[in-house]
């Protein structure tokens, strides 16, 4: 394990050039560029303002920034699950000539989408503005979300990379699981609107605890949940630990696979 983990610190110059050449064929052939960076969140938010404020009628004060907090959150989380379904895949032939540790295709997707939440950070701040919303000191817990939220990610990543290999067909199921997990997760609605027999699933779902913690602390001045923030973390860097040194003695099934 330790000379696994070694390797991969060995490998830090891969790891950033995975992440730059990510950033860049993400929106290499669109006329707008690195520009859908700061517009998707935007256009995402618009989309469902218009669903819920203007065609359903709901939605309290300040929505439209509560949206966008979701949508940028939300954003990240979607595009590292699902990218990280072809992280090894898509890098068959590289694996199967060098000798490297694989688990940092997935790590790379999960940095590369963390690139885009900072961006999505600037049109957050842009609605603050907008809405005439000032984060008061407890902002100073931001860090401490994302960095919980890259773990948790991560965890995510290295497992569903690792499977993808095996059952090729887990990508599609990704996206439907994705969808749900939307719907499940407090991300365009305020509160929870899930019925009284299904609440267990906001209680034990960490996007939940993240979306809000985001929203205490840029739109309430409030201090986010630490202590199950904490929790989550702290897992989240035990499960990621633990599929490392899966990953240690298990490459060569991944070798054999492809």
């Amino acid at each position: 394990m330790k000379a696994y983990l070694s390797e991969i610190l060995k490998r830090k110059d891969l790891i950033a050039y995975l992440v730059k050449s990510g950033l860049k064929a993400e929106h290499r052939n669109s006329f707008l560029g690195y520009f859908w960076w700061l517009l998707d969140p935007l256009l995402g938010a618009l989309v469902y303002y218009f669903l819920i404020v203007i065609v359903l009628g709901r939605g309290g004060e300040n929505f439209a920034v509560y949206l966008v907090i979701g949508q940028v959150a939300w954003r990240w989380t979607s595009s590292a699950v699902s990218s990280s379904t072809r992280a090894i895949l898509q890098y068959s032939s590289i694996i199967q000539q060098v000798n490297l540790p694989k688990v940092i295709f997935p790590i790379t997707r999960t940095l590369s989408q963390l690139i885009n939440f900072m961006f999505g950070l600037i049109v957050v701040a842009l609605f603050l503005v907008a809405f005439g919303i000032i984060p008061q000191a407890n902002i100073l817990y931001l860090p401490l979300i994302v960095i919980v939220q890259l773990l948790f990610l991560m965890t995510i990543s290295i497992l569903v990379s690792y499977i993808s290999v095996f059952i090729r067909d887990i990508g599609n199921v990704t996206s439907h699981i994705l969808r749900i997990w939307f719907y499940a997760s407090p991300v365009i609605w305020e509160g929870s609107r899930l019925p009284e027999a299904y609440r267990w699933i906001e209680t034990f779902n960490p996007m939940s605890y993240i979306l809000n913690g985001y929203r205490n602390i840029l739109m309430y001045g409030q201090a986010p949940n630490i202590a199950v923030l904490l929790m989550i973390g702290f897992l989240c860097l035990l499960a990621t630990a633990a599929l490392i040194y899966y990953y240690s003695h298990n490459e060569h099934k991944i070798i054999k696979a492809l």
